[in-house]
């Protein structure tokens, strides 16, 4: 799936009043001082791909002056030249999504027809931040490279849920059938997310190269969230002690990727310029492994001159842009690019395309 957005609009999202752009297929620079509303633009492409922000956890803080209702509308050229029209309104946690003119019960729908690829200024969490962001990363391009993972984490996540429960009642009659349950789909969630570990790993040494970084001796290790040979034998073992704390302790929602360099924690041992290139390797190797299965996502890039000096801006920019997919760039700086795109003022919440 070839993905170029070709057209744009928003309504009433943070500063973004009434908001239409048409994109250029390659690479579009947003320029203008903090607070204009250029990250608002990527967030706004982010919630019709994921269903949420990427700057916040609350939905209602996306609300603008008029009203807690907010729409997103775009246009998807495919690879065909196929046009595909997909839509996001939400009002608090309430929300209505379209494709293609018709109502979609499920946001896995949107991502599918937008997926995206994100760099934030706060990606180095990615790799000093808790696991959970680490999970999210995995997760993300599993979803698109294996057509089983989503069914797969929607099984472990309905039986954690109910293992919960159940500990909380302290039923051990339920938990004896729940525990063979939850351990079969744990296993099969685990050997997904390994396997993808180690297709992004195979790709760091040489990304990392090409990012121009001092970066050596990457291993990027694959943490179950168990430490037992048998996960349905940790989860016996451990059913009294799950009891009282009322919660399933181990497994797959506990994983973690293990980030090395020269056998050290990354975290610890790199530096905040090191980390980001870090990060931004991972999440170019994201973008490989989509390609590599035919996906082609969206590239937003949010600061990514803050983020890096004048040298390694233009290495990493120029890396994300080898990809060929399309590409959204915010900065406060109106920049000399040579790569074809089109450059767009945002200011108090209007954007203006320059020419």
């Amino acid at each position: 799936m070839n993905v170029v957005i070709s057209n744009l609009k928003v309504w009433n999202l943070r500063n973004l009043e009434e908001v239409a752009v048409r994109p250029h297929p390659s690479l579009n620079y947003l320029w203008g001082v903090n607070g204009a509303g250029k990250t608002s633009i990527l967030e706004s492409i982010a919630l019709l791909s994921r269903g949420r922000s990427f700057r916040t956890t609350q939905p209602a803080e996306l609300a603008g002056v008029n009203g807690p209702k907010y729409r997103v509308v775009a246009e998807l050229l495919g690879q065909a030249g196929e046009v595909h029209r997909v839509g996001l309104e939400r009002a608090g946690t309430h929300w209505r999504a379209r494709l293609d003119g018709e109502d979609v019960a499920q946001l896995s729908r949107l991502s599918r027809a937008l997926p995206t690829v994100v760099m934030v200024p706060d990606s180095h969490q990615l790799v000093s931040g808790p696991p959970e962001n680490r999970r999210k990363f995995v997760d993300w391009g599993l979803f698109h490279v294996e057509q089983g993972f989503l069914e797969a984490w929607r099984r472990f996540s309905r039986a954690l849920k109910q293992r919960n429960s159940a500990l909380k009642r302290a039923d051990n009659a339920v938990l004896d059938s729940l525990d063979a349950v939850l351990a079969e789909h744990g296993d099969e969630l685990a050997a997904y997310r390994r396997n993808y570990a180690r297709r992004v790993a195979d790709r760091m040494p040489e990304l990392l190269n090409d990012l121009k970084t001092r970066v050596r001796k990457v291993e990027i290790l694959y943490q179950e969230g168990w430490n037992a040979p048998s996960y349905l034998e940790l989860l016996t073992v451990r059913r009294d002690r799950d009891i009282e704390k009322g919660v399933t302790d181990a497994g797959p929602h506990r994983a973690d990727l293990r980030l090395l360099c020269d056998g050290a924690p990354a975290r610890a041992v790199l530096s905040r310029g090191e980390q980001k290139a870090f990060a931004a390797a991972l999440l170019l190797a994201q973008c490989e492994l989509l390609l590599e299965d035919g996906i082609h996502p969206v590239l937003l890039l949010d600061d990514l001159v803050s983020e890096f000096d004048e040298k390694h801006f233009d290495i990493v920019l120029e890396k994300f842009l080898s990809t060929g997919l399309q590409a959204w760039l915010t900065g406060t700086v109106k920049p000399e690019i040579e790569n074809p795109h089109t450059l767009f003022h945002v200011e108090q919440g209007c954007v203006t395309e320059l020419v």
